[in-house]
C-alpha cells in the first residue's frame, strides 16, 4: 500500500538519501539541501513532516559556536521506506 507520507517526492528523496546511511550516521542539514538542492524552507517543512511521522530523528546540536541541524532515519522510517520502495517495485512488475 503506498505511504502518503513518504510518497511526496521530496520525503521520498530524503529518505532515499538516509537510507544509504548506516543506521546510526547522521546528515548535516547543509548536506541534505545541497544533494537534494533545495531551500531552507522546503527542506525544513519537509523534516517536519517526515519526524511527526516518526520516520527521521532530528538533533540540534552546536559545533563550536555554529549551530547546526543534522537527521537520519529512525527504524519506523527504514521499515516504512523499504516497504514503499516494495509498493513502487509491484507496480513496476505488474505494468
Amino acid at each position: 500500500m503506498v505511504d502518503e507520507v513518504i510518497h511526496q517526492s521530496m520525503r521520498l528523496k530524503i529518505m532515499s538519501s538516509l537510507n544509504v546511511l548506516g543506521r546510526n550516521d547522521w546528515l548535516d542539514f547543509a548536506r541534505l539541501k545541497s544533494i537534494l538542492d533545495t531551500t531552507d524552507g522546503n527542506l525544513g517543512a519537509h523534516l517536519e513532516t517526515l519526524a511527526k511521522a516518526g520516520y527521521i530523528a532530528v538533533e540540534k546540536r552546536f559545533e563550536g559556536k555554529r549551530p547546526q541541524t543534522r537527521v537520519r532515519a529512525t527504524p519506523t522510517g527504514r521499515k516504512a521506506f523499504t516497504e514503499h520502495v516494495a509498493y513502487l517495485r509491484s507496480i513496476l512488475d505488474n505494468s
